[in-house]
């Protein structure tokens, strides 16, 4: 039974999915990072939201983690890097809050513009300040939304409904889509220095730490009222409060930290400044969501399917065409690795995925890297994922590459790998979607996967089957499956054979010294 720790507190919805796929769920909350590292020995999944620390030093006391969870969206208090070194997967919960943050920016836009939380505090302690507590009118306004994605396309539609002027700075959208917003894309200086109102929703990177620093805040339009909802630390939290001390300012309405949590800031003296601790996803709806979601993520990981939120995994979907071939795509790779397995990596060169027919419409980027966990599984020691395949590919110096076409051959859809001088192949048949081997080095033959499974190349002559079954009937080895298969030549056969036991090497050794037996291989893959 997989073991899932969660580290904070998450919707009871989380903990349900969990139990009921089946999974141990142990919650142990307000732990120490040594005490989370005493925990994590047989931990298959950890989830946590945004006080836990999974660092490189967590992971490496959990040889036994999968995958790790964030209900949320942010992942600055996990080592992605690490992770994937690992094999480690990270998923999050990117659709999980976009609503509740948005909504908390149009809150903070409102009490900022109203000063409704300062009026409300001097009005419970006794003073009626009508004329000290002036605001402005959103109407009318032009605000400057910093990041148009997910939340910032949610607060534009928001704010255009108080009839805002709205221009907006992201480098990764076109001037088309955000003109299909109603928004006008400007450079971020052009940006702020229109705008009566800043709200940022940008991720926290190495390029956005401490952009809103002293030169930008300066070229800001005098009485700019700036909000934050995204990640503290984008702005340079002692300049701002000089610039609103100034008065060039004119307040700011922040619900995100440098240092979180946090009681001491000198922005907190001020006025014109409205806080929050950081309470963007703080919703009954978000936080049942991202338990959801995340909860969900976790069960996909453990199963080893395709995970849509997995954030260190190329592959960005796996459709009802795609998904049966998946468990082939690998299946296929870890023989094709068994094959290989006695090849120096230098020798194999480059690892040649062909994916053909109806698949070959889709997005194959899963099932590549569906081959390359089995290939590399068969030779690495250490564990092969979707995450670090790619990683272990580059490391032994295999060069992966990929091709789709729609021609067809045999079979509706095939799969149809190569490296070294070995090849294999195979698809799905039938309503279930049982896999099946189509071809192996060249040779086309029809056969189900086995447990214990091994090729025999031998002289294209009568008898050569005979041979086989003899050997392995005198040792008591009880056949289950046997195919044959040409190679194009026509002087070489192939037998695929099915054992109910597998087969001893020195058993193995006897066959191949039969007379017209060329090769022996056997497909054995890691468990």
């Amino acid at each position: 039974m997989p073991k899932v720790l969660l580290s904070e507190e998450l919707a009871q919805s989380c903990i349900d999915t969990l139990r009921a796929a089946g999974h141990d769920v142990v919650v142990l909350l307000d732990q120490s990072p040594e005490q989370l590292r005493a925990q994590m020995s047989d931990v298959n999944a950890l989830i946590i939201r945004s006080a836990t620390q999974v660092d490189d030093q967590l992971m490496a006391s959990a040889p036994n983690l999968v995958v790790v969870g964030r209900a949320g969206v942010g992942l600055d208090n996990v080592d992605v890097g690490a992770a994937t070194t690992r094999g480690v997967m990270v998923v999050n919960a990117p659709m999980s809050n976009i609503i509740s943050a948005a909504e908390q920016a149009m809150a903070l836009l409102l009490c900022t513009a109203r000063n409704t939380p300062q009026a409300h505090a001097a009005l419970k302690d006794g003073k009626w300040q009508r004329s000290k507590w002036e605001g402005v009118e959103l109407a009318g306004k032009t605000l400057a939304i910093i990041g148009l994605g997910r939340v910032g396309a949610l607060v534009a539609d928001r704010a255009r409904a108080f009839d805002m002027r709205l221009v907006a700075y992201d480098p990764f959208i076109s001037a088309e889509r955000a003109r299909g917003m109603g928004v006008e894309l400007l450079d971020i200086e052009d940006a702020v220095s229109r705008a009566d109102f800043i709200s940022i929703h940008l991720p926290k990177t190495p390029e956005t730490i401490g952009l809103f620093g002293e030169k930008l805040l300066a070229k800001c339009k005098q009485g700019v009222r700036i909000i934050n909802t995204a990640r503290g630390g984008i702005i340079d939290e002692n300049a701002l409060a000089e610039a609103i001390a100034s008065g060039h300012i004119g307040g700011a309405g922040l619900d995100v930290f440098t240092k979180e949590p946090t009681t001491e800031s000198p922005l907190f003296a001020l006025d014109q400044v409205v806080v929050a601790p950081h309470l963007g996803a703080s919703t009954a709806e978000a936080q049942d969501k991202a338990g959801q979601t995340i909860a969900e993520q976790v069960v996909l990981a453990l199963a080893g399917e395709f995970v849509p939120f997995a954030v260190n995994v190329t592959a960005s979907e796996a459709g009802e065409t795609i998904r049966p071939f998946v468990p082939v795509a690998e299946l296929l790779g870890s023989y094709l690795g068994a094959l290989c397995s006695t090849i120096d990596h230098d020798a194999i060169g480059t690892l040649d995925c062909t994916f053909e027919g109806d698949i070959a419409q889709y997005d194959t980027q899963i099932l590549s890297l569906s081959v390359q966990k089995g290939f590399f599984g068969v030779l690495s020691a250490e564990p092969i994922t979707f995450v670090n395949a790619p990683q272990r590919a580059r490391e032994i110096g295999v060069a992966v590459r990929s091709h789709a076409t729609d021609s067809l051959h045999d079979y509706v859809n095939q799969v149809i790998l190569r490296a070294g001088n070995h090849s294999i192949a195979g698809t799905v048949v039938g309503k279930s979607g049982e896999a099946r081997i189509t071809m192996i080095d060249d040779h086309d033959v029809e056969t189900r996967p086995a447990a214990n499974i091994f090729t025999v190349r031998n002289d294209d002559r009568p008898g050569m089957i005979g041979i086989v079954g003899s050997v392995l009937g005198k040792a008591g080895v009880s056949i289950t499956n046997m195919a044959v298969g040409q190679s194009p030549e026509g002087n070489t056969a192939l037998m695929i054979v099915a054992t109910a036991e597998p087969v001893a090497a020195d058993l193995l050794g006897e066959l191949l010294a039969q007379d017209g037996i060329i090769s022996i291989d056997t497909l054995a893959r890691r468990a």
